[in-house]
């Protein structure tokens, strides 16, 4: 894979010599600290480059890109490979790690772990080695840190990522995997989303109840933060989330590494700043992600506000989840259209949730659908990361019936038009009730 990078960079170099260069990444957390890792970069080169954040990579959006220009992908494209190829684009590079289904046209130059071992790294871990033989610089390592906790990399730290780590100066601690740990518990309770804790998400008196069985108090009207809990108040608080949630069966699940990055010269939780960036750009505002990834001061208000308004629609969309409306349970599935009920652009983070918080069976798949439009958007999750591959149940549907598919093993999405919903819903139900009878 080293080897590989440093070809392709090399490549991207020469290219870029007399050529202005058009970045396109995807509009999550990982895509987006992947952009701001190449923005840093391309700007210590003195480079003339253009940014386009996108929800999802379709063939109008491929076939609008300038062909006299460097096209570099981020966080995707990987899937949209007939496309590039149809749309005969020159000089293209794509940085991913989804899964690859098309043939690679050989006039495309690209970086993806599927192609070698099938090592777990995020995009913005890809970039930071990218952009490391391009113009070396160990403060890139916060980013690539972000967007691996953004795609959920950090639990099972494979040798590459070990590297990155290596580069940096993260502080890593032990603790309750609740987030921000550096904030008042009471309000990280209120706003937890992930893990959801039914009876104390959302809800203030449930948290203060919780609080008061555990005997930790506020001092001078304000509560400790997680990483300032002693050892026996860490114990009784595990413990009464434990008795709340009955379906976390191991402390694993709660219990982990906290990673703890300087971010405008201040040490802040990586999952909190990987949660905020997300929050930004899936709300409509990426540009305010990428000035907060890059530092910039004006960006840390307008994000931390934009943020406040994410943890609301979640627990929003969390409580309606909950009640069970426009629900399908099967025999190892579960389906929930949403419909106009949450938006688009957090279908994907609630399907996340709810595989990891919801006390499903391993293995279980959960579909989350929203409208988008004359569109919907699909995201599928495997709970435990276990089981059928989710991009392939997708991929066998929409192949059929039209419409994108994208995304890794156990955590995929697609969208389809609105007009084929029932039918993809149908579908999904046969494909499930015929594996249950195979089995």
């Amino acid at each position: 894979m080293e080897k590989r990078i440093e070809l392709i960079a090399k490549k991207f170099l020469e290219k870029i010599k007399d050529k202005e260069i058009q970045i396109i990444s995807h509009f999550d957390t990982d895509g987006i600290t992947s952009a701001s890792i190449m923005i840093k970069t391309l700007r210590k080169l003195d480079k003339t480059f253009y940014v386009k954040i996108v929800k999802s990579l379709d063939e109008k959006t491929i076939k609008e890109l300038p062909k006299d220009k460097v096209i570099i992908f981020l966080d995707l494209a990987s899937g949209s490979l007939d496309y590039i190829e149809k749309n005969e684009l020159e000089d293209v590079f794509i940085i991913d790690h989804h899964e690859i289904i098309q043939k690679i046209p050989e006039k495309i130059n690209i970086i993806n772990p599927e192609l070698y071992g099938r090592e777990k790294i995020s995009a913005s871990g890809l970039t930071y080695l990218f952009c490391k033989e391009l113009y070396p610089n160990k403060d890139l390592t916060k980013l690539a840190i972000l967007g691996m906790i953004g795609d959920c990399l950090e639990k099972n730290i494979d040798r590459l990522n070990t590297q990155i780590i290596g580069d940096s100066e993260v502080v890593k601690k032990r603790g309750l995997l609740l987030y921000p740990s550096t904030r008042p518990i009471n309000k990280v309770l209120e706003y937890s989303s992930n893990p959801y804790l039914p009876g104390i998400t959302g809800d203030v008196k449930g948290v203060l109840e919780l609080l008061r069985e555990t005997g930790i108090n506020p001092k001078n009207g304000k509560y400790k933060s997680i990483i300032e809990l002693d050892e026996k108040e860490m114990s009784k608080l595990l413990t009464a989330i434990i008795l709340r949630k009955p379906s976390t069966k191991k402390e694993e699940k709660i219990i982990g590494d906290i990673f703890l990055i300087k971010f405008f010269n201040k040490l802040e939780d990586a999952r909190e700043l990987s949660a905020m960036i997300n929050a930004c750009s899936r709300i409509g505002n990426s540009n305010i992600a990428i000035q907060l990834c890059l530092e910039i001061p004006e960006a840390k208000k307008k994000a931390e506000s934009i943020h406040v308004k994410y943890k609301q629609l979640l627990v929003s969309g969390l409580a309606y989840v909950s009640k069970g409306i426009d629900k399908i349970e099967g025999n190892g599935y579960v389906i929930i259209n949403a419909k106009n009920q949450i938006k688009d652009t957090i279908i994907g983070t609630i399907a996340s949730i709810i595989s990891n918080s919801f006390g499903y069976q391993e293995g279980t798949i959960i579909i989350a659908m929203a409208y988008d439009k004359e569109r919907i958007k699909v995201s599928s999750r495997s709970v435990g990361r276990n089981g059928k591959n989710v991009r392939e149940v997708l991929n066998s549907i929409v192949t059929k019936i039209g419409g994108e598919v994208g995304g890794h093993e156990f955590a995929a999405g697609c969208i389809i038009n609105k007009e084929n919903e029932e039918e993809f819903i149908d579908k999904l139900k046969k494909n499930f009730e015929i594996e249950r009878i195979k089995l």
